[in-house]
C-alpha cells in the first residue's frame, strides 16, 4: 500500500471506531434525561436508582467517546495538511462553534448532573440532566455541518487555492446537512433504545428488579423503534439529496452502470463490480430504486459509465468510480439490519400488549444481543457516505490524494497508524469491560434521600460561606 491508501485506512479507523461512542453518548444522554424527568416528576427511591444506574453507562461512553475523537484532529496536521489548509477557513467556524460552545455546554453541565447529587435543587439538577444531551446534540450539529460541506459544498469562494467561508448561513441550510443531521439524532435514539434495552433485557432474563426493568424495557424499546421506523423517511430523503448532489454515490450504491428509466432495485446479485463484470441479480423489485433516488415511480438514475465520463470533461481524464462492492453491500446491510430491527421492535410492542414483555424468554434473549445492530449499521452507513464520496476529498473540489501532506511516508503512517490500533484497542477493551461490569451489576441497593430544593440551596450557600 502507498501513502494514500494507509492515510485513509487510518483515518476510517479513528472515524468509525470515534462513531461506535457518539451515538451511544447522544442516545443515552437523551434518555438518561428522560428517566432524570421521571423520578423528578414521581420522586421515588427506584426511579433515582435506575437514572444513576443508567447514566454510569453514559459517563464510560463518554469518557472514551472524547478521548478517540482527539486523535482525530492530530490527523488533519499529519497526514492531511494540504486538505486541512485548503478548508481550514470553512471549517474554522464550525469546529470553533463545537468547542467553544457545545463541548463547553456539554462537559459542564456533565459534571453538575454528576455530582449534584444531594446538592443541587431538583430543579436545578434536572435542568443540568438536560443540558448534557443539548450539548451532545449541538456538537454533533457543528461536526455534520462540517462534513456535510464536503459533501456538497455551499457559501464558499477559492482565493489563492483556498476555499473561503462566504455565507455561514448557506452551510447551515445545506440540505445534505439538514437530512444528515436528523439521520444521526435517529442513529443516537437506536443507539440508546437499544443500549437500554438490551442491559433491561439481561436482568429480566435473571429475574432481578422485575418492576423497574420492564419500565426501563419498553423505553428503550418504544425508543428502537421510533427512531428505526422514521430513519427509513430519513434515509429516502438522503436518497433523493445523492441523486442531485453526488450521483455516482446512489449509482454505486446499486452497481448501476448504466443509465435506466424506470430502476429496479436489486436485493441480491452476483458479480458486477466493474463495467467489465455482468451483474447476475437473484432478486429484483421493480421501480423500487427509481422511488428510492428520486422519489418518484419512474424517476431516472444516471449510470456509473455515463457519469464517468461527464466528471472525466468535467474535472480532467480519470476514474471517478468509487468502490462498488463497498456500496452496494454497505446499502443493503444497513437497511436489511433495520428492516430486521423493526420488525423485532413490532414484535415486542405485541408482547407488551399481551402483557408478556417481562417473561417472554426467546425475546428478552435476542433483546440482550440487540445492541450489535446498530453497531453494524452505523458502520455501514458511514461506509456508504464516505467511501461513495471517493476519489473526492471535497466533491467537486480537491481529489483525497490531493489531500495528503507534502511530507512524510508509507513507513511512518504505518507506525502511527499500528499504535492508533493499538491504543484504540486497549481503550475498546478497557471501555467494553467497564459497560459489562456496571451492566451486569444492576441497579445499586442504596437509595440516599433527596434533599428538597430548599435543603439544598442552603447547603450550598453553607458552602460558600464557609
Amino acid at each position: 500500500m502507498d501513502q494514500l491508501d494507509l492515510a485513509r485506512i487510518q483515518f476510517a479507523t479513528t472515524s468509525v471506531y470515534h462513531f461506535f461512542f457518539v451515538p451511544i453518548t447522544m442516545g443515552m444522554a437523551i434518555l438518561v434525561a428522560v428517566l432524570h424527568t421521571r423520578w423528578y416528576r414521581k420522586g421515588t427511591p427506584e426511579l433515582r436508582r435506575v437514572t444513576r444506574f443508567f447514566g454510569g453507562l453514559m459517563l464510560i461512553s463518554i469518557s472514551v467517546g472524547v478521548v478517540t475523537g482527539l486523535v482525530q484532529e492530530f490527523q488533519f496536521g499529519t497526514n492531511w495538511s494540504q486538505y486541512a489548509r485548503f478548508v481550514g477557513d470553512v471549517f474554522g467556524a464550525p469546529l470553533a462553534m463545537e468547542g467553544l460552545v457545545a463541548f463547553f455546554l456539554e462537559s459542564t453541565f456533565l459534571g453538575l448532573w454528576l455530582f449534584g447529587w444531594g446538592v443541587l435543587g431538583r430543579r436545578v439538577h434536572l435542568l443540568t440532566a438536560w443540558m448534557v444531551p443539548l450539548g451532545a446534540c449541538l456538537s454533533a450539529l457543528f461536526i455534520i455541518a462540517a462534513n456535510s460541506w464536503m459533501q456538497n459544498p455551499r457559501g464558499y469562494t477559492i482565493n489563492n487555492g483556498r476555499a473561503e467561508l462566504t455565507s455561514i448561513g448557506d452551510v447551515f441550510t445545506n440540505p445534505v446537512f439538514i437530512w444528515g443531521y436528523l439521520h444521526v439524532l435517529l442513529v443516537a435514539l437506536i443507539f440508546g433504545g437499544g443500549m437500554l434495552l438490551a442491559v433491561s433485557a439481561w436482568h429480566l432474563r435473571r429475574g432481578t428488579d422485575a418492576a423497574e426493568y420492564t419500565g426501563t424495557a419498553k423505553l428503550g424499546l418504544v425508543t428502537l423503534l421510533i427512531g428505526t421506523l422514521l430513519q427509513f423517511h430519513v434515509g429516502g430523503q438522503l436518497g433523493i439529496n445523492e441523486t442531485t448532489y453526488q450521483p455516482m454515490k446512489i449509482a454505486a450504491a446499486e452497481a448501476n452502470w448504466t443509465t435506466c428509466q424506470p430502476c429496479s432495485f436489486s436485493m441480491l446479485q452476483i458479480g458486477g463490480w466493474t463495467a467489465d463484470d455482468p451483474p447476475t441479480k437473484i432478486i429484483e423489485i421493480p421501480h423500487l430504486l427509481s422511488l428510492l433516488a428520486t422519489g418518484t415511480w419512474d424517476g431516472q438514475v444516471q449510470g456509473l459509465t455515463p457519469l464517468n465520463d461527464q466528471y472525466s470533461q468535467q474535472y480532467g481524464p480519470g476514474d471517478y468510480v468509487p468502490n462498488v462492492f463497498i456500496q452496494y453491500w454497505s446499502m443493503r446491510v444497513m437497511a436489511y439490519l433495520a428492516t430486521l430491527v423493526a420488525l423485532f421492535g413490532v414484535w415486542g410492542l405485541w408482547l407488551w400488549w399481551r402483557r408478556k414483555l417481562a417473561t417472554a424468554r426467546v425475546f428478552l434473549w435476542i433483546a440482550s444481543w440487540i445492541m450489535i445492530t446498530p453497531f453494524l449499521m452505523s458502520t455501514a452507513g458511514w461506509f456508504l457516505t464516505e467511501s461513495g464520496r471517493q476519489p473526492w476529498i471535497v466533491q467537486g473540489l480537491m481529489l483525497t490524494r490531493d489531500g495528503l501532506s507534502g511530507s512524510g511516508s508509507a513507513g511512518q503512517i504505518v507506525i502511527s497508524l499500528s499504535i492508533v490500533v493499538a491504543l484504540y484497542l486497549t481503550a475498546g477493551v478497557i471501555a467494553a469491560i467497564l459497560m459489562f461490569r456496571h451492566a451486569r451489576r444492576g441497579i445499586p441497593d442504596e437509595s440516599p434521600t433527596e434533599p428538597t430544593d430548599t435543603t439544598a440551596a442552603a447547603g450550598a450557600t453553607s458552602s460558600l460561606t464557609y
